[in-house]
């Protein structure tokens, strides 16, 4: 593994760390308003993006390689409505997306094979993380996100397992 490898696995993990961070703040807010499914659903979330660190880190772990964890920073979510909550989400997992795509083509560029099933799975895995909140989104737009329709939505994803 080259060390500019090494060094963009070390980003995606902070990457993974902060956004696990994000979802666990948010989740903390929701509770905060009212709105305990929501904040179970930001809580799976949140373990999810602890587990995808982990991935990074045992894979480097695997090839011979250190791990060192910085800080965790987060730029705070600012929202009014579930709707404003899950298109901040949608935008965030863009972003990690994109980071995804990045870091699979420089392992094609540097010839980094062992990394290329790794960063198959979270490609495959991403396309689901965009999906699911598409999903959330459209039954927002469909039903509504005030009174019941925000209380039967809080209900259903608080029924989230993983």
């Amino acid at each position: 593994m080259t060390k500019e490898i090494l060094a963009a696995i070390q980003e995606q993990i902070q990457a993974e760390l902060e956004s696990a961070y994000l979802y666990f703040a948010l989740a903390l807010e929701c509770k905060d308003r009212g709105l305990p499914g929501v904040a179970h659903w930001l809580m799976v979330q949140y373990d999810e993006e602890r587990g995808h660190a982990m991935k990074f880190i045992e894979h480097a772990h695997a090839r011979g390689q250190s791990v060192s964890l910085r800080d965790v920073h987060i730029k705070r979510v600012s929202w009014n409505t579930i709707g404003d909550l899950f298109r901040a989400v949608l935008d965030h997992e863009r972003s990690i997306t994109a980071r995804i795509h990045a870091l699979y083509e420089q392992a094609q560029r540097e010839h980094d094979y062992p990394l290329l099933p790794l960063l198959q799975w979270f490609i495959e895995e991403q396309v689901e993380e965009e999906e699911t909140v598409r999903t959330i989104l459209d039954k927002i737009a469909m039903v509504g996100e005030t009174g019941s329709s925000l209380y039967l939505l809080d209900q259903e994803l608080g029924r989230r397992t993983s």
